[in-house]
C-alpha cells in the first residue's frame, strides 16, 4: 500500500476512535446525589461535612461555592492539591468523593454552599446545601427605651439580646397569650413593638428564643403609665347649697398611675392640697363661688382642671316692706316691694297682675290705677333659698277727714297749726284752700313737706283772718275734702256748781274744736290760792294735754309777769285740740 494511503487509513481510524469515545461520553451523564439532608444545622466549633457522590465521567472539576463566591476547586482524583483561599484552609477540606468538610465552625460559615460539576463536552450539573450554625442561647435580657410606657405614645419598643447564641425561632406572649403581627403589634427578630400603649398593655410580656441545639425563656414586666383621668368632685355633705355658718368638705380624685397630685384653687389661690380634700369651717357668703380642683401626672406630664360651684346662701335682714305711691300725677300706682341683701338676693313679685316681671331685692311695678283695685289687698311674693314669705299692702281712696287746730305763741306771735288727716293707700296728697283761692308756701302760709300740716303766722282774732281753710285729701284712687273756719277765743257753754256747804264752786266751760286760744285767765272775786283744776274730755282719736286732771303748779307764762294779780293768772290751752267742744272745769 501506497504510503500516502497509509496515512489516510491512519487518519481515518482516529477520527472514528475520536466518534467512538465522544459517543461512550454521551452514555456516562455526570450525576451527583447528596448522602444526607441539604439542611444541615451544626453548632460553633463542631466539624460537619457536606458529603455528596459523584457519578458518570471520570476525572470531572469540582467546584464549591459560599454563597455566590467559589472557596474549592479540584478536579476530581487528581494528584494535584485543591485550590482553596488561605482564609478558609484552616476550616474546609475537600475529600476524595469531592465532598466538603468543615473543621472547628464559626458562625461565618452559616451560608449556602453550591457544588458544581463540570466536564468539557458535559453539562454541568448541581447540587445545593444549607449550613446553619448556632450556638448555645444563653444571657438572654429584654432592654426597652424608657422604663416606662406613656399611655397615647406613638410606639413603645421592647428589644432582646443575647450572649452567645442566635435563635432561629421566636415567639412573644403577653400575659400567656400568644402576640401575632397587627395594628396595634409588630413583632420581628429583634424586637416587639407596641404601637400607641394603653393602660391594658401593662402587664407581663414573655419572650421564647429557640434554635435546634437550645431555647431560653425571658421575661418583662411593662407598666404604661397614663392619667389623670376625668375628675370627680365631690361634696359632703351632699347638698345643692349651705348656708351661712355650716361645714362642708370638697373632695377631688381621678385615675391615674401613678396617683396624680390634687389641689384646690379658689379665686385664684391655691388654697388646700391635702389628697384632694378641702375642708371648709363655718362657711361666710364670701366663700361661696367656684372652686377648681387641679390634678397633675408628673411623670406622663399631664394636667386637668375641674370646677364646682358652692353656694353659700344668707336671708335677708328684717323683713320685706311693702309699699305704693302715686305716679305720673295721679293716673298709675308704682307698688313697691323691698327686701335687700341676702345672699342671693330675694325675688320680688306682684302676682296679683299676672305678670313674669320680678326684681331681686328691690322690686318697683308700675300699673294704671283704676277704682277696681279700690280696696284690693296686693301681696307681694318673697322668694329666698332659705325662706318663701309675702307682704302686702290694702289700697284705698281718702276715708273721712279729720281736723285739729292748736296754736302756739312764738316769740309773741301766734301761729296757727291746722292738720289734715285722712287715711289712704297710697298716702294722700293734700292742698289747702282759704275760701277758693290754693294756698302756696309764703311768708304768711307755710305748707309742712308731707302737705298735712298748714301753718298761719302771725294770726289775730280779727274777723279778717277768721277764713273759710279747706283740705283737700287725694290720691289715684279718689279725693275728699273738708272744710273749717277758725274762730276767736270763744265759751260755747259754762256753768256754776256749788258744793253741798257752800264751801267751794266748779265753774265749767267748753271751748269750740276750731277756736284760736292760746290760754285761759281765772279771776276770783278773792285772791285764793288755786286748790285744783279739773280737766275732763270725752274720748276722742286724737290725744289731748289739757285734760289730764291732778294738782296743777304755775305754768311759765305767769312767771313771765310776777305782779300779776294771782285772779289774772292764767293756765295754757293744749297745742291740740279736737272734736267734739272742751271742757274744762275750776274749783274755787
Amino acid at each position: 500500500m501506497p504510503s500516502h494511503q497509509f496515512g489516510v487509513l491512519k487518519l481515518l481510524v482516529f477520527k472514528v476512535t475520536l466518534l467512538m469515545f465522544m459517543i461512550e461520553g454521551v452514555n456516562c451523564a455526570l450525576s451527583i446525589s447528596l448522602r444526607g439532608p441539604s439542611l444541615v444545622n451544626a453548632t460553633v466549633g463542631s466539624n460537619v461535612t457536606l458529603a455528596v457522590t459523584i457519578l458518570g465521567a471520570p476525572d470531572p472539576m469540582v467546584t464549591w461555592k459560599m454563597g455566590g463566591l467559589p472557596v474549592v476547586i479540584w478536579t476530581l482524583g487528581s494528584s494535584e492539591a485543591p485550590a482553596i483561599s488561605d482564609s478558609n484552609r484552616d476550616v474546609l477540606t475537600i475529600e476524595a468523593d469531592g465532598s466538603l468538610t468543615f473543621q472547628n465552625l464559626s458562625f461565618a460559615y452559616s451560608n449556602t454552599y453550591t457544588l458544581d460539576i463540570i466536564k468539557v463536552g458535559m453539562v454541568t450539573v448541581s447540587a445545593k446545601f444549607s449550613l446553619n450554625v448556632y450556638d448555645y442561647i444563653r444571657n438572654v435580657s429584654v432592654t426597652v427605651q424608657t422604663a416606662d410606657a406613656i399611655e397615647g405614645a406613638d410606639k413603645y419598643t421592647l428589644q432582646y439580646s443575647s450572649v452567645p447564641g442566635e435563635p432561629s425561632q421566636w415567639w412573644w406572649y403577653f400575659n400567656s397569650v400568644l402576640i401575632r403581627n397587627s395594628s396595634h403589634y409588630t413583632v420581628d427578630q429583634k424586637s416587639l413593638v407596641i404601637h400607641q400603649p394603653s393602660r391594658t398593655d401593662t402587664g407581663r410580656y414573655t419572650l421564647v428564643l429557640s434554635n435546634p441545639f437550645s431555647a431560653v425563656t425571658a421575661h418583662r414586666n411593662i407598666t404604661v403609665l397614663y392619667g389623670p383621668d376625668e375628675p370627680v368632685l365631690g361634696v359632703s355633705p351632699s347638698q345643692t347649697f349651705f348656708v351661712s355658718g355650716e361645714s362642708l368638705a370638697l373632695s377631688c380624685r381621678a385615675e391615674g398611675v401613678p396617683l396624680p397630685s390634687a389641689s384646690w384653687l379658689f379665686q385664684g389661690h391655691t388654697i388646700g392640697s391635702q389628697g384632694g380634700r378641702l375642708n371648709l369651717t363655718s362657711v361666710q357668703t364670701s366663700q361661696g363661688g367656684i372652686y377648681t380642683c387641679e390634678l397633675f401626672n408628673e411623670n406622663t406630664g399631664v394636667r386637668r382642671k375641674k370646677n364646682l360651684t358652692i353656694n353659700v346662701y344668707e336671708r335677708p335682714a328684717g323683713s320685706p316692706l311693702c309699699s305704693v305711691n302715686a305716679a305720673h300725677g295721679n293716673a298709675n300706682l308704682q307698688f313697691n316691694c323691698h327686701w335687700p341683701g341676702g345672699t342671693p338676693e330675694a325675688s320680688l313679685s306682684f302676682p296679683f297682675f299676672n305678670t313674669t316681671t320680678s326684681g331681686a331685692g328691690d322690686f318697683s311695678l308700675t300699673r294704671p290705677a283704676s277704682q277696681g283695685l279700690n280696696g284690693k289687698t296686693i301681696l307681694c311674693r318673697v322668694d329666698h333659698p332659705l325662706l318663701q314669705t309675702q307682704c302686702s299692702i290694702t289700697l284705698g281712696g281718702p276715708a273721712e277727714i279729720l281736723l285739729t287746730v292748736t296754736a302756739v305763741d312764738q316769740g309773741g306771735q301766734i301761729v296757727v297749726n291746722i292738720q289734715c288727716h285722712s287715711q289712704a293707700m297710697p298716702k294722700a296728697m293734700v292742698t289747702w284752700l282759704k275760701g277758693s283761692e290754693i294756698l302756696a308756701n309764703g311768708m304768711q302760709y307755710q305748707i309742712n313737706e308731707d302737705t298735712t300740716q298748714l301753718s298761719v303766722h302771725g294770726f289775730n282774732s280779727s274777723v279778717a283772718r277768721l277764713y273759710n281753710y279747706t283740705c283737700n285729701c287725694s290720691n289715684p284712687l279718689g279725693n275728699t275734702a273738708k272744710e273749717t273756719q277758725l274762730l276767736g277765743p270763744t265759751i260755747s257753754y259754762s256753768h256754776l256748781f256749788p258744793n253741798g256747804d257752800g264751801t267751794a264752786v266748779t265753774i265749767t266751760w267748753e271751748v269750740p274744736p276750731t277756736s284760736v286760744i292760746t290760754g285761759k285767765a281765772n279771776r276770783y272775786p278773792v285772791a285764793r290760792v288755786v286748790e285744783k283744776v279739773v280737766t275732763t274730755q270725752p274720748n276722742i282719736n286724737a290725744p289731748s294735754y289739757l285734760l289730764t286732771g291732778g294738782l296743777k303748779p304755775q305754768p311759765d307764762h305767769d312767771r313771765k309777769n310776777p305782779q300779776m294779780d294771782p285772779t289774772e293768772r292764767s293756765v295754757p290751752i293744749p297745742r291740740f285740740v279736737s272734736p267734739p267742744h272742751v271742757r274744762t272745769a275750776t274749783i274755787v
